[in-house]
């Protein structure tokens, strides 16, 4: 391959059995190995991350979206879609769309005794606000700033100015 084509493939092509992964863990609900499959590509609207949870866990808190959409491809295994306060049943080859809003907090739980395996894809909307009806935080996301709060902790709009 000559340098325009491994660069072009570097900007443009990951593959998911190459992707460098990292363990996410706060027991006892949360274990994942995770990868951000986007992150260094020309992608500027899509993001792409593939999970692999251990049986009997969890990837992430539950919460909802304020701006992004998300998109979830069960690959390998099969576990529960913990969303609007029910629990529906998810196996490989199943594809699961979340719109953004309160109507849809979500959790991918993996009820099973094999590893639950999927890929994430989201619109990279910035800046972004997560909640997370479980703990009652709420998120806020932008390149270069992260905040995470709770109702209780909110200033008064005119908190400190002159």
């Amino acid at each position: 391959m000559d340098s325009r084509a491994a660069e072009l493939a570097r900007r443009l092509i990951r593959n998911l059995d190459g992707a460098a992964l990292q363990r996410q863990e706060r027991p006892p609900l949360y274990d994942t190995l995770c990868a951000g499959l986007s992150d260094g590509t020309a992608a500027t609207k899509l993001g792409a991350a593939v999970d692999i949870v251990a049986p009997g866990k969890r990837s992430c808190p539950y919460h909802y979206h304020l701006a992004q959409e998300e998109m979830f491809v069960v690959l390998e295994g099969a576990g529960s879609l913990r969303v609007a306060g029910e629990l529906l049943p998810v196996r490989a080859g199943d594809v699961i769309f979340i719109p953004p809003g309160p109507q849809y907090p979500h959790q991918l739980v993996n009820t099973s005794d094999a590893p639950l395996k999927y890929l994430s894809i989201s619109t990279q909307e910035h800046p972004e606000l997560c909640h997370y009806p479980d703990s009652g935080k709420t998120g806020v996301f932008a390149k270069g700033h992260r905040l995470m709060q709770r109702e209780a902790a909110n200033l008064d709009y005119w908190d400190g100015e002159p």
